[in-house]
């Protein structure tokens, strides 16, 4: 009897060339170039990572800065923002391998149907991913820690506080029970086209509440005053998952705005790092 067809999901980089160089040499040169700046790894497991996505000219010191710091589990699971309005809300990439000039990592099947059959509201999606740079830009910087990662990536776009906490506590009780250690990255950018000065006032804002373990109250300051953060979805059911995996420290690892690097003081992106252990 023939085996059936099953058909494995590798996703291929959709912004090398723009966010970053696709110069494979060049491209690990650069990682290695931003991982040096990090204080020594921590002792403690790294629960929750957040850091940037934009351009590495931009970001790429911030994300260097926090990433290089990390502790991570075997297995990371990666949510981001859904900047393409493509796929399902909660939109988990199933299998395969996700690609970027000069490797790949592979994603952590088990730990993708576990996630699925314990939270039904994640739906193995590969379209929410094909254009989103969120995810796709942190890969380099994590083969580079540690070439033997795997990931679960999961694209999130729903707007209701509940469900975002809801899945969270759930995500977090299927994370605490699997048999490898797990950490999550949040992937997200700060306020967006403000004036520096402002952008460092409303980042500090929304930085508060998530610096204090608080998902709810991150969420509705971020919502409430209209703070331009792209993550603030991820990060509100990232947090969430990482009360649930017994957080209780909170750190800054670095701040930035786009104005610092091009001089654009009028129009800057923010660019913050945080670990959670």
């Amino acid at each position: 009897m023939p085996m059936p067809h099953v058909e494995i999901h590798d996703r291929r980089p959709a912004v090398a060339g723009q966010f970053y160089t696709e110069d494979p040499a060049a491209l690990a040169d650069e990682i290695r170039g931003y991982l040096v700046g990090a204080k020594r790894q921590d002792e403690a497991r790294t629960i929750l990572a957040m850091a940037p996505h934009a351009g590495y000219y931009y970001s790429g010191r911030v994300a260097g800065l926090t990433l290089g710091q990390a502790n991570f589990g075997e297995t990371i699971l990666m949510l981001g923002p859904n900047h393409t309005g493509l796929g399902k809300p909660l939109a988990l990439w199933p299998d395969g391998r996700w690609q970027f000039p000069g490797g790949a990592l592979p994603v952590d099947g088990e730990l993708a149907t576990l996630l699925m059959e314990q939270e039904p509201r994640l739906t193995a999606d590969t379209l929410a991913h094909q254009r989103e740079h969120s995810l796709e830009v942190m890969l380099p910087f994590l083969a580079a820690i540690n070439p033997q990662a795997r990931i679960v990536p999961i694209c999130v776009s729903l707007p209701s506080l509940e469900t975002l906490l809801a899945v969270g506590r759930s995500v977090g009780r299927t994370l605490r029970g699997f048999s490898r250690s797990v950490s999550i990255l949040v992937s997200s950018d700060m306020s967006h086209f403000v004036h520096h000065e402002l952008a460092k006032q409303l980042d500090a804002q929304a930085l508060a509440p998530a610096l204090a373990l608080d998902p709810a109250r991150f969420y509705e300051t971020v919502r409430g005053e209209g703070i331009s953060m792209c993550g603030v979805l991820p990060m509100t059911l990232g947090l969430a998952a990482a009360l649930e995996l017994g957080a209780t420290n909170a750190e800054l690892t670095g701040y930035a705005t786009s104005g610092e690097i091009n001089g654009e003081m009028r129009r800057v992106v923010g660019y913050a790092g945080l670990l959670v252990s």
